[in-house]
């Protein structure tokens, strides 16, 4: 096996599971986090998320790819670009998929249960953390914020209309405005019985069912191992990420702005 040296980008909710993956990896890792905080403003964290892959272009030595443990994240990943290697990212909406291990597994579980809150412990540990529990109860993966309903509004408006996008708007936040399930989502990972009791109580609080889902950790793995099959995304130097609106949720486009010093190729 060719052996590749690899930056990873991940968010710091999951530091556990990246960290764990990156020490059992047969390349050489190096990981740098992000706060969580960031996913309050798309914009910001599109634009910290570039600074980090364009810095990693820069390396000596050089790097083989850069990888994110990110999903679209309300929108925060598209545009990003490759700059002078490789850029890899999971075919995923957002974490949670990371967390559950797979598309299919997060489909399934979102026909099911539309209405439910998700809960990671690493998630609630940060959430506490930089001051995100708040008396409204405890933070959940995913929840959005007004910059990201503006721009799914705008997403809406340019692909259908004016009058459409104010109906899924509508009809999105019907789902999101009843809740019924809360989901915690367990690693396996340090002692989480504190988190889910708290889960437990939140549940309890707000008259939800709860339930306890194991998660997996495979895409994190099979990210950092350089396993990239149908379920990751290759951005060669001179592509950036786009949403799809179809299965696949992001596609590469050719960028005029997308800097190539020291251009190499990986993937398929």
């Amino acid at each position: 096996m060719l052996r590749l040296r690899l930056r990873v980008v991940s968010c710091e909710v999951l530091a556990r599971p990246v960290y764990l993956c990156a020490a059992r990896s047969p390349h050489a890792v190096d990981v740098s986090l992000l706060r969580r905080r960031l996913h309050d403003t798309p914009a910001v964290l599109r634009e910290r998320l570039q600074a980090e892959i364009d810095e990693a272009s820069k390396a000596d030595p050089p790097y083989d790819a850069v990888v994110l443990a990110y999903g679209l994240c309300g929108g925060a990943s598209a545009g990003i670009a490759a700059a002078g290697v490789p850029l890899v990212v999971p075919r995923a909406h957002d974490c949670i998929t990371l967390f559950l291990g797979s598309r299919e597994r997060y489909e399934s579980e979102f026909a099911a249960h539309p209405g439910t809150y998700w809960y990671a412990p690493d998630y609630i540990e940060r959430s506490q953390a930089d001051g995100g529990d708040s008396a409204g109860g405890l933070v959940g993966i995913g929840a959005t914020t007004d910059e990201a309903e503006a721009a799914a509004y705008a997403d809406y408006v340019s692909r259908f209309g004016e009058d459409n996008a104010a109906y899924l708007m509508e009809v999105t936040g019907t789902w999101r405005s009843h809740y019924d399930r809360a989901v915690f989502l367990d690693t396996g990972l340090g002692d989480t019985a504190a988190a889910e009791e708290k889960v437990r109580l939140e549940a309890q609080r707000r008259g939800w069912l709860f339930e306890r889902l194991a998660g997996e950790l495979v895409l994190i793995r099979r990210l950092l191992e350089g396993d990239w099959d149908d379920d990751f995304l290759v951005l060669q130097p001179g592509q950036r990420l786009a949403m799809s609106y179809d299965p696949a949720i992001i596609r590469a486009e050719e960028s005029q702005n997308a800097s190539v010093p020291g251009e190499s190729a990986i993937g398929p």
